[in-house]
């Protein structure tokens, strides 16, 4: 080998090795995602789209970056949605941040079931599962679920 591959490597294996003590000192917590908001863009017979507000925050020291989200909605035992997202952002150290999701749906097959559960004034279970996608270099899934429950009388016009 030469003299100038020789520094190059010894440079490189010293450069990870310094990035690699600092990486010792802090516990690494788990971000939260909180699903904040639904809104319904497009109610159409066949196709209907929705754009969720997903809030993330971020405990630890260092900036969190998404790449993505695979992810369902359920309303009690019904699926709403089933997707994936490409959201390329990042969450700084210590912060939150609200993203906006466009959800597209066909509900057409889950109509009358859910035209029954919407009628009821019995509170609905709601909830989003998924698979946050983090990282810039080295890739980490992070397992999400969070449940709640609505009204259905709350969203419905009188």
């Amino acid at each position: 080998m030469t003299a100038t591959a020789r520094l190059l490597i010894l440079s490189v294996v010293l450069t990870w090795l310094a990035g690699c003590a600092g990486w010792g000192g802090d516990e690494w917590r788990e971000p939260q995602v909180h699903l904040v908001k639904v809104e319904t863009v497009k109610a159409r017979l066949l196709q209907q789209e929705f754009v969720l507000h997903l809030r993330v925050d971020n405990p630890n020291d260092s900036r969190l970056f998404i790449r993505g989200l695979v992810y369902s909605v359920r309303l009690n035992d019904l699926l709403l949605v089933d997707d994936e997202a490409s959201i390329w952002r990042s969450v700084g150290g210590h912060d939150r941040r609200t993203f906006k999701i466009t959800a597209r749906t066909n509900l057409w097959k889950q109509l009358k079931p859910l035209a029954k559960l919407l009628k009821s004034q019995v509170p609905l279970q709601y909830r989003l599962e998924g698979e946050l996608n983090t990282g810039l270099f080295f890739h980490d899934d992070l397992h999400l679920m969070r449940s709640g429950e609505i009204i259905p009388g709350d969203y419905l016009p009188e």
